[in-house]
């Protein structure tokens, strides 16, 4: 199956609800309408009712992506992800590191959460990672070998941007595995604080399942509009629906 007609949702767009609570959180589901089937829930959320309205859109029929990034010791990610995992989420973020994403597999036990790596993120150049004492190297050469070692621990997929995503999905770890790319934006969209970007079609093109987009709907006069010409644009790169849809 593939979507041609921008007035059905495509599983594929998951839209980042990156607003200061959930009350507002939910007024811009409401707008999306049937438009949108699955959200992210990220940090600058949490304190503004996140978990709330994780459940209340589960409620409704929508799936829900927890951005948390998790980073700590094994023993208490393992405890988080084993507390988060009650909200029936469908993904789960944890940061790449083979120990971390080890303990949020074991924290999440038989639950049906995905647990997606994060790589490094998508605002990020060389000199960030330089200033971050980050070992030598291009950018898209660091955050594949971090998928797969990612993979090796267990994850069920990883976060990258959609210039890495071809060389991601090349790997023979990745096989059966979720990639969802943030750092999408439409070819007439500003690019923001992301530094390594591609269109919705690209990004799907290059072996991404899922893209997440946030400001370009959020911050639209018309949400609604704003997330159909994305899906529009989504089609351009042609090919089924995810298969973990």
């Amino acid at each position: 199956m593939t979507v041609s007609d921008p007035r059905l949702p495509d599983p594929r767009l998951i839209v980042a609800l990156d607003v200061p609570n959930a009350l507002e959180g939910l007024a811009l589901a409401e707008k999306l309408g049937d438009s949108v089937t699955f959200y992210k829930i990220g940090l600058g959320m949490l304190t503004g009712g996140g978990l709330a309205l994780a459940n209340e859109l589960k409620e409704k029929g929508k799936r829900i992506f927890l951005d948390m990034k998790l980073f700590d010791i094994p023993a208490t990610v393992e405890k988080a992800a084993r507390g988060l995992v009650q909200y029936d989420l469908d993904f789960l973020t944890v940061h790449g590191d083979p120990h971390v994403v080890r303990a949020a597999v074991a924290g999440r036990g038989d639950s049906a959460t995905k647990i997606l790596a994060v790589t490094i993120l998508t605002a990020l150049a060389r000199d960030d990672l330089d200033e971050c004492l980050l070992k030598a190297g291009a950018v898209h050469e660091l955050v594949v070998e971090r998928a797969r070692l990612a993979f090796l621990a267990g994850a069920d997929g990883v976060i990258a941007s959609p210039q890495e995503a071809g060389l991601i999905r090349a790997l023979p770890e990745a096989k059966g595995k979720l990639i969802v790319t943030p750092g999408v934006r439409m070819p007439d969209g500003d690019s923001g604080d992301q530094k390594r970007i591609a269109t919705p079609a690209q990004a799907l093109a290059e072996g991404a399942d899922y893209i997440v987009v946030g400001r370009p709907v959020w911050q639209a006069p018309a949400p609604k509009i704003a997330a159909r010409r994305i899906i529009k644009n989504m089609a351009e790169a042609g090919g089924p629906i995810s298969r973990f849809s």
